[in-house]
C-alpha cells in the first residue's frame, strides 16, 4: 500500500519494517509532533484506569499499581499506523481474520477491532484534540474470502492509485489462500503425526494420498 500511493501524496506508513507498541511509535520523530508522550499518558491513565484488571494481570497490578495502568496502554499494539502531518489525521490500521460462515462476518469483526483499539483512539483524541484519529480495518474470511467493495473503500481512504487497487487486492487474496493452505498443512501433520509433506508436482503431498 506504501509503494502505491499516490504522487505526492503525504501520508506515511510508519510502521513498514513491523508491528509496533505504543511505546515504540511514541519515540518515532512523527508523534512528538501530535502530542507529548506526558500528556498522552495522562489521557490514557485516565481511560485505562475504567477497565477491570484481568485475573490473569493481578500479579503486575499488586506489585505496582501506580503504573499498571500507563504501562498496560504503551504495551497496546495496532498492526499499522499511517500519518498525514498535512491534514491531521492518523490511520490506526487492524488486520484480522474471522470465520466466514456467516454472511455479517465483517460487520462483526470490525466492531471487535474498534473495540480493541477504542483506548489508543480515545486517549489520542483527548491529548490531541485538533487532530482527527481514524481506525481501518482490514477483515479476511478463514476460509479465503474477502469483500471486494469494502477493501477498495478502505484503500481510498489510504489514497491508493487507481491503477494499483486490482494488484494489491489479488495479492491481498493470494497471501490470505497461502496462510489457510499452511493452516491446512500443519493441522493434517498434527493429525498425521508430525508427517513432514512432500512434494508430488505442484501440489504437496501431506499423506494418505492427501494432496494440498
Amino acid at each position: 500500500m506504501h509503494a502505491a500511493q499516490k504522487p505526492k501524496n503525504n501520508l506515511k506508513f510508519v510502521t513498514l519494517d513491523k508491528k509496533s507498541n505504543m511505546t515504540t511509535l511514541q519515540r518515532r520523530e512523527e508523534f512528538p509532533r501530535i502530542c507529548s508522550k506526558e500528556e498522552l499518558a495522562e489521557k490514557a491513565q485516565d481511560i485505562e484506569v475504567t477497565i477491570p484488571v484481568k485475573k490473569s494481570q493481578e500479579t503486575r497490578y499488586n506489585l505496582d499499581p501506580g503504573s499498571f495502568f500507563v504501562n498496560c496502554f504503551w504495551g497496546r499494539r495496532p498492526d499499522g499506523v499511517a500519518i498525514n502531518e498535512a491534514l491531521k489525521i492518523v490511520y490506526i490500521l487492524e488486520f484480522k481474520r474471522s470465520t466466514d460462515r456467516d454472511e455479517g462476518f465483517l460487520e462483526v469483526k470490525d466492531v471487535e477491532a474498534n473495540q480493541q483499539h477504542k483506548i489508543i483512539i480515545g486517549a489520542l483524541e483527548a491529548a490531541a484534540p485538533e487532530w482527527e484519529f481514524v481506525q481501518i480495518n482490514f477483515v479476511v474470511g478463514t476460509c479465503g474470502s474477502v469483500v471486494e467493495s469494502d477493501l477498495y473503500t478502505k484503500l481510498k481512504k489510504l489514497d491508493i492509485q487507481e491503477g494499483k487497487k486490482d494488484k494489491i487486492f489479488t495479492d491481498h487474496v493470494t497471501r490470505v489462500c497461502e496462510a489457510h493452505k499452511r493452516g491446512i498443512v500443519s493441522f493434517l501433520q498434527q493429525v498425521q503425526g508430525g508427517t513432514r509433506p512432500t512434494t508430488e508436482g505442484s501440489r504437496e503431498n501431506i499423506g494418505h494420498n492427501v494432496h494440498v
